[in-house]
């Protein structure tokens, strides 16, 4: 409730007007999801006006909107439909079970502060899915759109084929309404911004369907809504049985698993362009209480509509009023307005709807996205791809796998840079910052050392672990240090700078220590500098320090090569011409006078 005392006239207002739009927008979805669960079609009314107002006040997001779900009302179908005929007693009877099965799973979910499960889903993920819905809206209303009967259900290609295969069956009249629609909405939106263009252009819809039906003489057939029942939620009671908990168990963890995911994307993907914070585990916890409540007032199964969200934040909602006062105003309506639905032509809905998918789609978000990483534009496209060819539900799964396999793989391969010292003052001896090897003597780091002295002394590395050491990176992380020391022709004295490692477990440990070995029997020997004291502490635990040495662990690089370089070979010091380390003996090779540190 942190959005109450914000709360204005000019916001309330503005609010008012958005529930009221998605009371409109919501009836005969309504319809569609309740006879595509198998339940009575009043049974959708009820599902968008309890469930919505519970969602509303205890979930965290200003602008999602709770009620029937097309992928919610599909999953329940398919289980349910094996148990008990679809509309009959016993079918509702199990559907109501199944919700207050879902509810309790959520908020247990919710109170476990579990919402942090979430944040897998990665900001990349979310656009994908924003568009993958939006194309899926548009795919969706189609059919309605151009009055072309396609079975419902039917694919990205089958629906788009049958357009264009069909397109002789297309009804003018349908299409008329639709095109004026349309057309009016987004004129009232470009021209009139302040005003409920979606309700007008909805009523101008009507008006049209009206005049083409009175020209035609009743030869237009234009399908409405039609006569919805008037009533409140009526209190409903869930079979609590051991056989039907053990029946709906496993369908009420699936749905359980699909609503959360559709309500938390939902409501972060419009929280990325309102600006809003979401708490995620708040939010499991108001569609918990929103589908335990809607059990006992004969609602199925509800979780939060892009549809519906989507109409309300693009109609100007500013807090929860707005989802509230929107299953107020659906009850006023079926009280007041409910034999006027049948005015209200489907194909005005339609358009209204293809307006809401297209305000969807974050172009400038996919445009930057695609330039900016080859991962992320692969993550992006297998989720709208799948969220178009497969399912929603299935498309937020398949981006976050593919988003986790992408960062174990860059975690799995932590950076190995070798780095040398940059000449410093004479009056700071000691001092001297060490950068990457690769940089040495280029533009970017001027007068570090003469040409002609070697950049990288022969027995010494200095190398710096940016990642952690954990079980996935052991073997390249070993690979790596084989590559660079301990073999022929290769510095056998090994110095390791810990200050990127942030995580080390049992298997980094053992890593190090059999590095310590290794080097040792090649006559050098390993040793760490800038530690962070979690590292050392697993270093320790693990007895990895006792086969490395308490003596060769170093606070500072300064203080492990003034113990270091002691121990070289002095004969091979002798012959270098280059004093590459403070700590090496005089050299033949003159320092420059002047640096940049």
């Amino acid at each position: 409730m942190r959005w109450l005392p914000g709360t204005t006239r000019q916001s309330a207002r503005a609010d008012l007007i958005a529930g009221l739009t998605g009371a409109v927008i919501v009836l005969p979805q309504c319809v569609a999801f309740a006879t595509l669960a198998g339940m009575p079609i009043e049974y959708g009314l009820y599902c968008a006006m309890v469930p919505a107002v519970i969602a509303a006040l205890f979930g965290s997001s200003w602008h999602l909107v709770s009620g029937p779900t097309n992928a919610i009302s599909i999953v329940l179908f398919a289980s349910l439909a094996p148990l008990a005929e679809p509309g009959s007693a016993r079918y509702v009877e199990l559907a109501l079970t199944v919700t207050l099965l879902v509810g309790a799973m959520q908020l247990a979910m919710g109170l476990a502060r579990l919402g942090t499960l979430v944040n897998f889903i990665s900001h990349t993920v979310i656009v994908g899915f924003m568009a993958a819905a939006a194309v899926v809206i548009i795919d969706a209303q189609l059919s309605t759109f151009f009055g072309l009967p396609i079975a419902r259900g039917a694919g990205f290609f089958d629906t788009w084929g049958a357009l264009v295969m069909r397109a002789d069956e297309i009804d003018l009249h349908v299409t008329s309404v639709s095109l004026i629609t349309l057309v009016s909405a987004i004129l009232l939106r470009r021209y009139l911004p302040r005003w409920p263009y979606m309700i007008i252009a909805m009523a101008v819809g009507a008006l049209a369907a009206l005049a083409i039906e009175s020209a035609t003489a009743g030869a237009a057939r234009i399908a409405t809504v039609g006569a919805l029942p008037a009533a409140l939620p009526p209190l409903s009671m869930p079979d609590l049985s051991s056989t039907t908990l053990r029946e709906t168990g496993a369908i009420a963890l699936a749905i359980t698993i699909l609503a959360l995911t559709e309500a938390v994307s939902i409501a972060r993907s419009i929280a990325v362009r309102s600006g809003q914070r979401v708490d995620s585990t708040q939010e499991f916890i108001g569609q918990g209480l929103s589908n335990m409540a809607g059990a006992f007032f004969s609602s199925y199964a509800s979780s939060g509509s892009f549809n519906r969200s989507g109409v309300n934040y693009e109609a100007g909602a500013r807090s929860p009023l707005a989802a509230a006062s929107s299953a107020l105003f659906l009850l006023a309506i079926l009280f007041a307005v409910a034999p006027l639905a049948a005015y209200l032509p489907n194909a005005a809905m339609a358009a209204v709807l293809l307006i809401v998918a297209w305000g969807l789609i974050d172009f400038r978000g996919i445009r930057q996205i695609l330039a900016a990483s080859r991962s992320e534009a692969a993550v992006l496209l297998l989720t709208i791809l799948s969220g178009v060819f497969v399912s929603l539900e299935f498309c937020i799964l398949a981006g976050v796998m593919l988003s986790l396999m992408l960062y174990l793989n860059r975690t799995s391969r932590p950076a190995l840079v070798p780095l040398v010292p940059t000449a410093a003052p004479v009056d700071e001896p000691g001092r001297r910052r060490f950068v990457p090897l690769a940089r040495a003597g280029t533009a970017g780091e001027p007068a570090q050392r003469p040409p002609q002295c070697p950049p990288q002394c022969p027995q010494l590395l200095v190398l710096r672990v940016d990642g952690s050491l954990f079980y996935g990176a052991v073997e390249h992380v070993r690979d790596r240090l084989h590559e660079l020391a301990g073999g022929p022709g290769q510095p056998r004295h090994l110095l390791l700078l810990g200050d990127g490692i942030n995580l080390m477990d049992m298997a980094g440990a053992h890593l190090l220590e059999g590095e310590a070995k290794r080097l040792a029997d090649a006559g050098g020997g390993l040793h760490l500098a800038a530690m962070k004291p979690a590292v050392v502490e697993m270093l320790d635990r693990s007895g990895a320090l006792a086969a490395i040495g308490a003596g060769r662990l170093f606070e500072r690089k300064e203080d492990a090569l003034a113990a270091i370089v002691p121990r070289l070979d002095a004969a091979t010091c002798a012959g270098c011409t280059a004093r590459v380390f403070d700590q090496c003996p005089a050299a033949t090779c003159a320092a420059p006078t002047q640096a940049t540190r």
